[in-house]
């Protein structure tokens, strides 16, 4: 069976139903809600699955809202329409599938069974095993700037169905929609539809992967990630090559400001801080 048969299969949309129901949200650019959607799909599902197949499906824009963050910024989310929503929940849930088990360790976000307090646990072994020097990694605007092509030959690695390849595309290069207008999006996973959790997993595994060639003792959430190391010295030399290596191979870029060598009291990951009670962290 083609990997887009599996994701059209009878059995994955109506999982996809569920959990976009479940998730609820705002509509998109259409104005259909959830509540819409069982009854829309039984109307629908045919001419959406023969779209589908012959590559002329067509995900409607985003639409743009932007939420605040802690530090007084506002995050841009993307809200795809709720039948988009579904198409992407059936994507990612089959890629889940694919590639979950193969990701790292080390990473922790978007994963099922994971959280961020496993994070920090994993954190606080390899302080309590000395490794008390902290490279606090910041990809500047990472989802804004995830390159189109190479994720898609990423994925292709794994992935060996055009079709597939062909719609996951369609929902990266859809346009945004803010104050009325349509603007083309040519880089970037828009945050917002259940497709790009899984796919910035995806991208930066080849970061974790590098890490761990490298012997790193590294804890990644997302795209917030903290590498641990013996010394100072050693601490600078990692950020710059590990900075160098992002640019040339996943063409992301450091944040150079934000990113800094510390002592974890000095370090904030996934809003914990960290302190030494007697001889332990």
């Amino acid at each position: 069976m083609e990997l887009i048969e599996q994701i059209l299969s009878q059995s994955n949309l109506k999982e996809a139903i569920h959990r976009v129901k479940i998730n609820k949200g705002a509509p998109g650019v259409d104005k259909r809600t959830v509540d819409e959607l069982d009854s829309y799909f039984k109307k629908h599902q045919v001419e959406i699955k023969d779209a589908i197949m012959k590559m002329k499906y067509r995900p409607q824009a985003v639409r743009r809202v932007y939420i605040p963050k802690a530090n007084g910024k506002k995050r841009p989310l993307g809200i795809p329409t709720v039948v988009d929503r579904v198409i992407q929940q059936a994507i990612a849930q089959v890629l889940m599938k694919i590639y979950d088990p193969h990701f790292s360790e080390h990473s922790y976000g978007f994963r099922p069974r994971r959280s961020a307090h496993d994070a920090i646990e994993e954190v606080l072994e390899y302080l309590n095993g000395g490794y008390q020097w902290v490279i606090d990694l910041d990809i500047e605007k990472y989802f804004d700037t995830v390159n189109h092509d190479k994720l898609i030959s990423i994925l292709r690695e794994r992935v060996n169905d055009k079709t597939t390849l062909h719609l996951i595309r369609s929902f990266l290069k859809v346009g945004v929609m803010e104050d009325g207008l349509v603007k083309p999006n040519k880089l970037g996973v828009p945050q917002g539809g259940p497709l790009s959790p899984i796919l910035s997993n995806i991208y930066l595994d080849k970061m974790d992967k590098e890490l761990e060639q490298r012997g790193l003792h590294f804890v990644r959430y997302a795209d917030d990630c903290n590498i641990f190391v013996k010394s100072e010295k050693s601490a600078n030399r990692v950020m710059k090559s590990i900075s160098s290596w992002l640019e040339r191979k996943p063409f992301l870029k450091v944040n150079a400001t934000k990113t800094k060598v510390v002592r974890p009291t000095k370090s904030n990951f996934l809003g914990f801080s960290f302190w030494k009670s007697g001889d332990s962290w």
